[in-house]
């Protein structure tokens, strides 16, 4: 379908995939009453929203027996991690599916751990994966050769906690020459308008914003923004001051006519359907996969903390935004692939961002 553009200083936008409730080493806790028996406790439906509040709750009442938890977007129900069968009952007495499984956070974190300090190789990411409750470590098409067997070796190390897929592309942050924001001939993709202080901003990628001071909406164009603050690497957020007049509306471009409002910032959730909009690829959508992922881009440019998903993405699309309706997620960062082939994209966390820079949705 051929879309319309619109105005590229208005916000950019990702979504959509079920994830599968079965996984090796993995035990489902039902409840099977007898005649007479207490009745079992009923399986909430929940929202995205509902189910990251019920997270956030069991997480601290469980403590070290919590061991993650993910979106069951066909049941819309919270599917959490346990390690035993006390903290099940727990789960399920609140509403959610409790599965109990081999590793604790703990273990997983210390897994990670590891792998940062085994195998920090250029082309590689790593997050923590709670359907099969491993880490999942990805290597691009670049590491080959001694790094491979290096990454091979320390995964190994792992056993049950890890496991090692590759991806027929390469990491790179999503920069390139082009359209929308325009910055010293480097092209990006603006994320969100964000206000601080009663003072009109927007949000995008770090690594944009790294070297480049002055922003147009259009390639040669007069200035409409400039950099306020700027963090890559380890994190990806730029922070953008608008100047003049330039209209700011708290939306995202849909590239069809159209525009999603957008009135608040959240945590992504494992199994949660999202979309991404960019000024290279505009609207595509995908499922987030993972959490707190590590993504080492080379050259010493690694990226902690970010969401990792299916959606895919292309040079150009970097800062563009990661939502969910009127919910702000993520700004794109970077990953391997491309809109014909897929791949993994990794976007930054916008509460993170936020707080950083003391803005907020508006």
């Amino acid at each position: 379908m051929k879309h319309r553009r619109i105005p590229k200083r208005r916000a950019a936008a990702v979504g959509t995939a079920v994830v599968a409730l079965v996984a090796t080493g993995i035990t489902f806790q039902t409840a099977n009453a007898s005649e007479g028996a207490a009745p079992t406790p009923t399986l909430k439906t929940l929202s995205v929203a509902s189910a990251n509040q019920l997270a956030t709750s069991l997480t601290k009442k469980l403590g070290a027996d919590a061991a993650g938890s993910f979106y069951d977007a066909k049941a819309k129900a919270l599917v959490v991690n346990v390690t035993d069968k006390a903290a099940a009952e727990t789960v399920k007495a609140a509403g959610g599916q409790a599965r109990i499984v081999q590793h604790t956070l703990a273990e997983l974190k210390s897994a990670r751990t590891a792998l940062a300090g085994k195998a920090s190789i250029p082309g590689t990411s790593w997050a923590t994966d709670p359907v099969s409750n491993k880490i999942v470590v990805t290597a691009d098409r670049t590491v080959k050769g001694a790094n491979l067997a290096k990454l091979n070796k320390a995964v190994k190390e792992l056993g049950s906690k890890a496991r090692l897929k590759h991806s027929k592309g390469e990491f790179k942050p999503l920069i390139a020459g082009g359209d929308a924001i325009w910055g010293d001939g480097a092209r990006c993709s603006l994320g969100f308008n964000v206000t601080k202080g009663g003072e009109a901003y927007f949000l995008t990628a770090g690594h944009c914003t790294a070297e480049i001071q002055s922003w147009s909406d259009k390639q040669g164009g007069s200035a409409i923004g400039t950099t306020a603050d700027s963090k890559f690497p380890g994190n990806d957020y730029g922070l953008v001051k608008y100047s003049g007049s330039t209209a700011h509306p708290s939306e995202v471009n849909l590239y069809n006519g159209s525009s999603q409002a957008i009135t608040k910032a959240g945590e992504a959730t494992v199994g949660q359907k999202v979309t991404r909009s960019g000024s290279t690829t505009q609207v595509h959508d995908g499922e987030v996969t993972g959490l707190d992922a590590t993504v080492n881009y080379g050259n010493g440019q690694v990226v902690n903390g970010l969401i990792q998903t299916t959606v895919c993405a292309e040079p150009g699309d970097s800062g563009g935004a990661l939502f969910a309706g009127d919910t702000a997620l993520g700004l794109t960062s970077g990953g391997s692939g491309d809109c014909s082939s897929g791949g993994e994209t990794f976007f930054q966390p916008v509460p993170a961002a936020l707080a950083a820079t003391g803005t907020e949705i508006g």
